[in-house]
């Protein structure tokens, strides 16, 4: 085959990709629509103590609860927000003021916080956390573990200004 036919076989594809694309409303570059915001799970509230102190870890520890706090828009790192975190556990039952505490994201919006090691509440080992202050709307979260003999559980957060 000549490179003539080659060469106009190239232009034929590029200009047919062209016409398709541009007919699809695909001649812009894409845009990001936004980040949105999370909603509070069903069930998230349950047993939710309002004022639980921020502490260092909560009861001895041996399980991390780790995630993000993002603004919705535009997806940025919310600092020094504060996460409230319960949950049925080694130590104690989720209404119990003792399986509650609070922490504060750092600089990148991450969040991490030792407690006791979470036990299945009604079939399932979960989590509750909270985000509950007053420049972005509440947003209540119940992750679920994949098993019991997990050692971890991450939630993410993507918050709504007031």
């Amino acid at each position: 085959m000549s490179n003539f036919l080659i060469q106009r076989r190239a232009l034929l594809a590029t200009g047919i990709a062209t016409a398709v694309t541009a007919g699809a409303g695909l001649h812009s570059p894409a845009r990001a629509q936004g980040v949105a915001p999370t909603r509070s799970m069903r069930g998230g509230s349950n047993n939710y103590l309002p004022g639980a102190p921020i502490v260092d870890r909560i009861g001895n520890g041996g399980f991390w609860m780790t995630g993000t706090v993002r603004r919705a828009g535009d997806g940025a790192p919310l600092a020094g927000q504060r996460i409230q975190i319960w949950a049925h556990t080694t130590e104690g039952h989720e209404r119990d003021p003792h399986s509650h505490g609070a922490t504060l994201t750092d600089a990148n919006g991450a969040f991490r916080l030792e407690m006791p090691q979470i036990v299945p509440a009604f079939g399932q080992p979960h989590g509750h956390l909270a985000y509950d202050g007053e420049a972005f709307e509440t947003v209540f979260l119940r992750p679920i573990m994949s098993s019991s003999k997990d050692t971890s559980l991450s939630a993410h957060f993507v918050l709504q200004p007031v």
